[in-house]
């Protein structure tokens, strides 16, 4: 009780970034830009859960590695048991076009959580190894190398065929598309997402850097930041 009295706002911008991010990776982005269908390499997920390892890196720098692992375990326990029903009562408000299968939904729970924990306890390990004597040097590091394993995890357990046991598979993703939507070759659509997903993340990633520096150069003295 007394965690979530100190550290309840990351707990709670945790939970409330994953939520929103096993919504939004539900639904491709249609648009078009010239010939390129931005379906075929993104999903509006992919603008949101980056932002997890900026609460993360924030949290690890400001109260430690133990700290920031407890705000991870509370944010994915709180984020994967409310995915399980917000995206059923989106639908029946009006709010999603369209809704998703109980079992569906479980996979992408599953696939959601255990891509969230890898990731971020990796992204915590990687912060604390580093020396920081540069003050952007251990959250890009461990954002990175976190972004990477989310990406595979993730979207290899939530749309690989392979894992058609955990959940049924989703039609739209395993179409043949050309591959990161633009090139000649061609391959599942789910893989194209993963590319771009990625992308997006390192993209995030670096932008974040300047909120991460902003926040932590308010919460720290001036002599703490590259120590």
């Amino acid at each position: 009780m007394t965690f979530l009295k100190t550290h309840w706002f990351a707990v709670l911008a945790m939970a409330l970034i994953v939520l929103s991010a096993n919504v939004a990776v539900q639904y491709p982005m249609f648009v078009t830009i010239g010939s390129l269908d931005l379906a075929d390499i993104l999903t509006y997920g992919a603008f949101v859960y980056p932002f997890a390892f900026l609460v993360t890196d924030i949290t690890n720098r400001l109260y430690g590695p133990a700290v920031a692992r407890r705000v991870v375990y509370a944010g994915f326990a709180t984020a994967v048991a409310c995915s399980l029903i917000v995206p059923v009562l989106l639908f029946k408000a009006g709010l999603v076009p369209y809704s998703t299968g109980g079992a569906r939904i479980a996979r992408i729970a599953i696939a959601s959580g255990l891509a969230f924990l890898v990731a971020q306890l990796l992204d915590i390990f990687v912060f604390n190894r580093l020396r920081q004597d540069r003050w952007w040097r251990a959250p890009a590091a461990s954002s990175l190398s976190g972004s990477v394993v989310d990406t595979v995890i993730f979207f290899g357990i939530a749309f690989a065929p392979v894992f058609a046991l955990i959940g049924p598979n989703d039609a739209y993703a395993l179409e043949s598309a050309p591959l990161f939507g633009v090139l000649s070759s061609e391959a599942p659509r789910w893989v194209s997402w993963a590319l771009g997903d990625l992308s997006l993340k390192l993209a995030i990633a670096a932008f974040a850097l300047v909120p991460y520096r902003i926040i932590i150069g308010q919460l720290l003295p001036p002599r703490q930041i590259s120590a």
